[in-house]
C-alpha cells in the first residue's frame, strides 16, 4: 500500500472543521470546546478550523469570535494547525478577522467571498487581496450554494496567479473540477470541501480535507482519509460506502445540527445550535440518528 503524503503545509491534511459546543442557554462554553480541539488532534487529526459555517461564526459577537480563536490555537497547542475562518460581508471586516488570527498565532485562514451579494471577479480578487495583506497564508472557500458566487477554476488561478490564495476548499460538489484546476493553477492546492465527496476528491490530488463528521468519529474520518489519499481502495471504498450515509449530510442545509446530533450520540460536545437554527424535524433526526448508530456499532469511532 502506498503511504500518505506528508503534511508539509498548515492548511494539509485533516484540518476539522469544528462545530461549538453550546450550553443549554447557548453561551459559549469554551472549556468544552478546548477539550474537544485537543482531543481531536490527538485522535488522528492534523488541525482545526474554528469559525467556520460548522462553528455558528455569522451568530457570535465580536469578542466571542474572537475568544474562539484564541481557545483553539491554545488547546492545539500549535498555531500552525489552527485555520479560522475570517468570512465577512466587506473587505476591511475579513482583513480585521485576518489579522486578528495573525495575532492569535494561526496558521492560514479561511475566506469566503463576499458573501453579501453574488460579487464579480474583480470584486473577489480585491477581497482576497485586502485578506492577503495579513501575512497569512489564505485559503480560499467555493460555496457557490450559500454565496452565489462561484469561484470557477478560471478564477481560482486568477487569484493564485496573484498571489492571494495558496489553496481551496472547494464545495461545489463538482469533482471534474479538480482536474481543471490542476491544469489552470497547478501551484494551487486542492482541500476537500464536502465530505460526501472525499474519495473522489482524494483520488484526483487533493492535499487536505475540511472535514466535518471527524467532530463525531475521528479516528475512522482519519483512516478513510489516509488510505484515500494513499490510493489504497482496499481499506478506503468500504468504510467510504459505510459512512457515506451520514457523510452525505454534510452537503445539506441542516449540517450543523446534524453533526452536533451525531457527536452527542458519539459522546462529544454537540449540544444546540442557535438561532436561526432550528433543531431538525423528527424525520430527519431519526435519520441521521440511525446513520450514526450504525457506523458507532460498526466500530467506527
Amino acid at each position: 500500500m502506498a503511504s500518505a503524503p506528508l503534511r508539509t503545509r498548515p492548511w494539509h491534511g485533516i484540518m476539522v472543521a469544528t462545530a461549538l459546543p453550546l450550553r443549554d442557554d447557548l453561551s459559549v462554553d469554551y472549556d468544552a470546546y478546548a477539550a474537544h480541539v485537543a482531543w481531536l488532534i490527538e485522535n488522528g487529526c492534523d488541525g482545526v478550523v474554528p469559525n467556520g459555517s460548522l462553528g455558528e461564526y455569522q451568530t457570535l459577537t465580536d469578542d466571542e469570535r474572537a475568544r474562539v480563536v484564541r481557545t483553539a490555537v491554545e488547546a492545539a497547542g500549535d498555531g500552525s494547525r489552527v485555520m479560522p475562518g475570517v468570512s465577512a460581508y466587506g473587505c476591511a471586516e475579513a482583513r480585521r478577522w485576518a489579522d486578528q488570527a495573525a495575532g492569535a498565532g494561526a496558521g492560514s485562514v479561511l475566506l469566503l467571498p463576499p458573501n453579501a451579494y453574488r460579487a464579480d471577479p474583480d470584486t473577489v480578487a480585491a477581497h482576497y487581496a485586502e485578506a492577503a495583506r495579513s501575512g497569512l497564508p489564505v485559503v480560499a472557500y467555493n460555496n457557490p450554494y450559500d454565496t452565489r458566487t462561484d469561484l470557477t477554476p478560471d478564477l481560482l488561478a486568477r487569484l493564485h496567479g496573484e498571489q492571494s490564495i495558496v489553496a481551496v476548499k472547494e464545495f461545489s460538489g463538482d469533482v471534474r473540477r479538480a482536474y481543471e484546476i490542476t491544469e489552470l493553477a497547478p501551484g494551487l492546492d486542492l482541500l476537500i470541501g464536502a465530505d460526501d465527496v472525499l474519495l473522489e476528491l482524494a483520488l484526483s490530488g487533493a492535499v487536505g480535507w475540511i472535514a466535518g463528521f471527524p467532530n463525531a468519529l475521528p479516528v475512522a474520518c482519519a483512516t478513510l482519509y489516509r488510505a484515500a489519499v494513499a490510493g489504497d481502495l482496499d481499506t478506503a471504498l468500504p468504510l467510504y460506502r459505510s459512512l457515506h450515509p451520514l457523510l452525505r449530510w454534510d452537503s445539506r442545509t441542516e449540517f450543523v445540527q446534524a453533526i452536533k446530533l451525531s457527536m452527542d450520540l458519539a459522546g462529544r460536545p454537540g449540544g444546540p445550535t442557535r438561532p436561526p437554527r432550528s433543531p431538525l424535524t423528527g424525520d430527519q433526526e431519526t435519520a441521521v440518528r440511525a446513520a450514526t448508530e450504525k457506523a458507532l456499532a460498526e466500530g467506527h469511532h
